[in-house]
C-alpha cells in the first residue's frame, strides 16, 4: 500500500539549518515500560519529524490459509477508530501539513507520518489510538470488508495485470516453497477474499500490541522530548500479552533441481531473461551477505560492471544486464543475474554471453582496484543516506524489526568497507557455484509475436 498525503512540508526546508550529517546521526534508544522499543534520531536542519511504528509481524507470520491479512490490516489501520471516523486519520495528516504511508513486508509492517515538529504529539497519540481502539466489525459495509475489496482490486491492478510481476511471483514461489516467504505478500486471491472480520480481530489482538512495536522518531527532537510524548501516549497503553517473540523464519533450503519457467502474455514488448538462485541474509550471514553485495556490485551493478560492458556495450547483445541480491530479508533472499536482449537477439544467445561473463569471473575473480571501487562505492551510499530524515527512520526500524540493533547501522560503512577481494569472489562462487541449481525465467510475448519486433515497438 501506499498512501502519501503531502501539505507544507516543503515551506519548512527554508528553514534549514547547517550541521554535518554526523551530528545529525547520534542515535538514542530506551523502552517504554510497556515494552515499546524506541529510537531518536536527532536532525535538527529542519524543524520537521518523521514518525514511525514498526510491529513486528509481516506476511510470513500468517496462519496457513490465511494469506494477505498482515497487508490487508495496513489498510484497515487507516480506517474507523472509537474516536475517528473512516478516513479521518488521513485527514488530520493532511490538515496538519504532514505525508502519511504505510508499508508491509514479509518481515514486518511500519507506519509513518512526517509533520512540523510541533505536530508531533498529534501523531503519537493517532497511532496510540489505532494501536487499542480500532474498530473491526462484521458489517458488509465496514470498513473490513470494505478495505478487503480494496486489497482484491489492487492485487489485479498490481499483480495480475503486469506480465513481469506474475512470473516473478510464480519464480518466488518456487524459491521459497516451503518456506513463510512462499506466498507473496499481497496474498492469495481466494485467501484474500475469504478473510473474516473475526480474523481480523484475532490478528489485531495477537500483534498490535506495545511490546510488538518499535517507535522511531528522526528529525528536530531531543530523545527527552520524544521519551516524554511517548510516555504520555503510548505509555499509557496496557500490553495485550498476546504478543510473543516467537517468529516463522527458518533457512531456506537450497534448490534441488534447476528449472526453466517461461510466461507469454500479449503485453510483453520486452522481453526479459533472469537466473534466480539462493543467496543469502544479511540478519544471518552478515559478512557473507556484504561479501556478495561487493561481488554483484562489479558484475552487474551498473553500467560500468562487467555484465554491463560486455553483453551491452561491447557485443550489443542487450539493453541492460545486472545482477543484485535479496540480502536484506531475515531469511535468505534470491541472487539474480537479469538482462534483456537487443532487438533481433534470442534468449540462448543472450543466456550463453551473460553466463560466459559469469564464468570468466568465476574462473579469474576481481582485480583489487574493482573491489575497492565497489565497496567504497556501497559504503559512501549508506554514509549518503544518512542526509535522509525518512532514510534514518526506515533503516533503523527495519534493522530492528528483524532483529538487529543501532550499532549494526552505525558499523555498516566500516563493514563493508574491510570486505576483502577474497571475500567477495568466495561469496560469488558460493552462490553461482556450477554444482548450484536455479530458477530460469523468461518473459516472453506470445509464440506469434516475433520477440525482436516487439522490442523495437
Amino acid at each position: 500500500m501506499k498512501r502519501i498525503l503531502t501539505g507544507g512540508l516543503a515551506a519548512l526546508a527554508l528553514c534549514a539549518l547547517p550541521v554535518s550529517a554526523e551530528e545529525a546521526w547520534k542515535p538514542t534508544t530506551f523502552s517504554l515500560d510497556n515494552g515499546m522499543q524506541v529510537v531518536v534520531v536527532p536532525d535538527h536542519r529542519a524543524p520537521v519529524v518523521t514518525h514511525m511504528v514498526w510491529y513486528k509481524v509481516g506476511s510470513s507470520d500468517e496462519v496457513a490459509g490465511k494469506s494477505g491479512i498482515a497487508h490487508l490490516f495496513e489498510h484497515v489501520m487507516f480506517q474507523q477508530t472509537d474516536k475517528l471516523a473512516p478516513g479521518e486519520f488521513d485527514e488530520i495528516v493532511s490538515r496538519n501539513g504532514g505525508q502519511s504511508n504505510a508499508f508491509t513486508s514479509w518481515d514486518y509492517t511500519a507506519y509513518f507520518e512526517r509533520v512540523a515538529k510541533e505536530q508531533l504529539g498529534t501523531m503519537m497519540g493517532l497511532e496510540a489510538d489505532r494501536m487499542v481502539n480500532l474498530v473491526i466489525d462484521d458489517d458488509p459495509k465496514g470498513s473490513f470488508i470494505s478495505e478487503r475489496d480494496v486489497v482484491k482490486e489492487e492485487r489485479r491492478q498490481r499483480i495480475d495485470n503486469n506480465p513481469g510481476v506474475i512470473l516473478q511471483e510464480q519464480v518466488l514461489s518456487k524459491l521459497w516453497a516451503g518456506h513463510p516467504y512462499e506466498i507473496t505478500v499481497i496474498g492469495k486471491m481466494d485467501e484474500v477474499a475469504a478473510l473474516s472480520p473475526e480474523d481480523g480481530r484475532s490478528f489485531y489482538h495477537e500483534y498490535y500490541s506495545p511490546e510488538n512495536a518499535i517507535l522511531v522518531v528522526a528529525g528536530d527532537v531531543t530523545p527527552e522530548e520524544v521519551r516524554t510524548l511517548a510516555e504520555e501516549t503510548y505509555g499509557k497503553i496496557q500490553p495485550t500479552g498476546t504478543a510473543h517473540n516467537h517468529r516463522k523464519w527458518q533457512n531456506v533450503p537450497l534448490l534441488t533441481q534447476t528449472e526453466t519457467m517461461i510466461y507469454r502474455d500479449p503485453k510483453v514488448r520486452q522481453p526479459s531473461w533472469s537466473r534466480y538462485y539462493n543467496g543469502v541474509s544479511e540478519t544471518r550471514t552478515p559478512r557473507e551477505a556484504l561479501a556478495l553485495d561487493v561481488g554483484l556490485e562489479i558484475l552487474g551493478g551498473g553500467m560500468t560492471s562487467r555484465l554491463y560492458q560486455s553483453v551491452v556495450e561491447q557485443q550489443k547483445l542487450a539493453i541492460d544486464a545486472s545482477s543484485y541480491a535479496w540480502t536484506d530479508l531475515h531469511d535468505e533472499g534470491p541472487a539474480v543475474l537479469s538482462a534483456s536482449p537487443a532487438p533481433g537477439v534470442s534468449m540462448d544467445d543472450l543466456e550463453t554471453a551473460v553466463m560466459a561473463q559469469v564464468q570468466k569471473v568465476l574462473d579469474e575473480g576481481f582485480t583489487d582496484e574493482e573491489v575497492v571501487r565497489a565497496r567504497n562505492k556501497l559504503a559512501a551510499t549508506a554514509i549518503y543516506a544518512r542526509d535522509s530524515q525518512s532514510t534514518m527512520a526506515n533503516v533503523f526500524g527495519s534493522t530492528l524489526a528483524l532483529g538487529g540493533t543501532v550499532e549494526d547501522v552505525l558499523s555498516y560503512p566500516e563493514r563493508m568497507k574491510s570486505i576483502t577481494n577474497e571475500e567477495a569472489i568466495a561469496a560469488v562462487r558460493k552462490v553461482f557455484s556450477p554444482d548450484r541449481h536455479y530458477i530460469e525465467a523468461q518473459l516472453l510475448p506470445p509464440e506469434d509475436e516475433a520477440p525482436q519486433d516487439a522490442a523495437a515497438e
